[in-house]
């Protein structure tokens, strides 16, 4: 059996749709549009900024999680102490992570006085060095979960800055998106 695809009815159509800018849509629309791409800014790897933030500083960031859940699992890429070198010379002095580095390397300075001579009290004691191993492993263990807690909030934050309105107008605009009357993607 033969079918003529020319035959009314069957065969190629041209569909035309009008397109608008986001600007140029009404409220309503604009509401649709803003709903239906609510994902548009975390619909890839988004945290892959943070990511490598962390890892700049020698921090390597396992998993996390966002919401009530919050959390953020890691290590350190080095030690502790080249960790919060690292941040308190790339982050600035208003950012929470500078604040938890430099609190971390205040104690452990603390620490290295405590286990000298009391001469040279930058310099552990060869007597003291298990005592200060210990306590220095239990500083180094907090600091490690202090900052990781500070890239939990880091990371939440910077997922509710791209869902925001502000950040999926910003995409819609910087995209040059086309829509249909009711606020669809074109």
């Amino acid at each position: 059996m033969a079918f003529n695809l020319n035959q009314k009815g069957h065969g190629m159509r041209i569909k035309e749709t009008k397109v608008y800018r986001f600007a140029e849509l009404s409220d309503e629309a604009k509401e649709t549009a803003i709903e239906r791409m609510a994902d548009i800014n975390v619909d890839y790897e988004w945290w892959d900024g943070e990511y490598e933030d962390a890892a700049q500083i020698g921090l390597k960031i396992t998993e996390f999680d966002l919401d009530r859940n919050r959390h953020c699992k890691g290590c350190f890429a080095e030690d502790a102490e080249d960790t919060a070198n690292k941040i308190i010379a790339q982050h600035g002095a208003s950012c929470t992570t500078h604040e938890t580095a430099t609190q971390y390397i205040k104690e452990r300075a603390e620490l290295v006085k405590k286990y000298s001579d009391g001469v040279n009290t930058n310099i552990v004691h060869e007597d003291n060095d298990f005592e200060f191993d210990a306590e220095c492993d239990e500083l180094d263990a907090e600091f490690l979960k202090s900052i990781l807690e500070d890239y939990s909030i880091i990371l939440q934050k910077q997922y509710e800055h791209l869902m925001s309105e502000t950040a999926i107008l910003e995409t819609i605009e910087a995209n040059d998106y086309e829509f249909t009357v009711d606020g669809h993607l074109s």
